[in-house]
């Protein structure tokens, strides 16, 4: 396996951005994308705006994928709602190595029954938007953010090894897990509690709103990190732990700085809050069925 026929699916932020990676570092790169942006990224290649100017960059996209068609790595970029789907239509295809970039709140036993041991999970460690098909890539601090993946048993595997060799050629930050299930988990707790109140405030955030919505995701959060430690998961990454000794008034102040940055402001935009709503409704029914099968009652009904 060389490592460099890449299929990334799914053509939205974190797809894109792979992809524009990727190409930069010389590997065979091909996007899978549906309907408009199939036909945008055809016409004009894969857009994207860096310091104040619009690039583009020549990409290999595909609407439909033969079975044989046989990548070294697979990425699926969609969103938690639909990444079922997604696994569905990779199936038969025989490659064998399939990186799910997104969250997860309730295991990975229904993946594994489509796709079985091929399942690599993994996470973005970088976000943004698409605005009139142009990529607005969002990045934190390597020191903050970096992609993270591993294999579900925590072994680092010969493919591990690859994909790290791949990331690091494509000079993206990376940390190898041996608890992805535990990291998800903990990640898709504060994207519910953080973006579920957010897209209920209908976009008005004046500073009565901000307070009372920095108050509802610091307890949300608090309750929900206690209850999946009740279920036996390790809190991942640890300074979210630090977070339940916090006095809620530290918390609070935190999350009104943040909701008054120009990210959240991107984040309310209206395509971009209907879509992460569907994946938070979907990751929130999920992880109320996670707890309820370890017995772990939450004391919160998110809104």
């Amino acid at each position: 396996m060389s490592g460099n026929r890449i299929l990334i699916f799914g053509a939205g932020v974190i797809g894109s951005m792979f992809a524009i990676k990727f190409i930069e570092a010389g590997f065979d790169v091909s996007l899978f994308a549906h309907s408009n942006r199939f036909k945008s990224l055809r016409e004009n290649g894969l857009q994207y705006m860096e310091k104040g100017t619009v690039r583009s960059i020549k990409v290999n996209v595909i609407d439909t994928l033969e079975n044989d068609d046989i990548y070294d790595f697979i990425f699926v970029t969609v969103r938690y709602d639909r990444s079922e789907s997604a696994l569905l239509a990779l199936k038969d295809n025989q490659s064998q190595n399939i990186v799910t970039m997104t969250s997860n709140s309730i295991g990975f036993s229904s993946w594994l029954d489509i796709v079985g041991d091929r399942l690599l999970p993994a996470f973005p460690g970088f976000g943004g938007q698409i605005k009139d098909g142009v990529l607005h890539a969002r990045f934190l601090p390597k020191f903050i953010a970096a992609t993270v993946f591993g294999e579900i048993n925590g072994v680092v595997t010969e493919r591990i090894a690859k994909l790290a060799n791949l990331f690091k050629t494509a000079k993206l930050p990376y940390v190898i897990k041996k608890d992805m299930q535990a990291f998800l988990i903990t990640h898709s707790v504060s994207d519910i509690a953080m973006l579920s109140f957010l897209h209920a405030e209908n976009n008005i955030m004046d500073n009565k709103t901000t307070r009372k919505t920095a108050r509802k995701i610091s307890a949300t959060l608090k309750a929900y990190l206690r209850a999946i430690q009740k279920a036996g998961v390790s809190i991942d990454p640890p300074i979210l732990k630090i977070a339940l000794k916090f006095p809620n008034l530290f918390l609070e102040l935190f999350f009104m700085t943040w909701l008054r940055t120009n990210m959240v402001r991107d984040m309310m935009l209206p395509d971009y809050a209907n879509n992460a709503n569907n994946e938070i409704v979907q990751l929130s029914n999920d992880l109320m069925e996670f707890l309820s099968q370890n017995d772990v009652k939450s004391e919160i009904h998110v809104q």
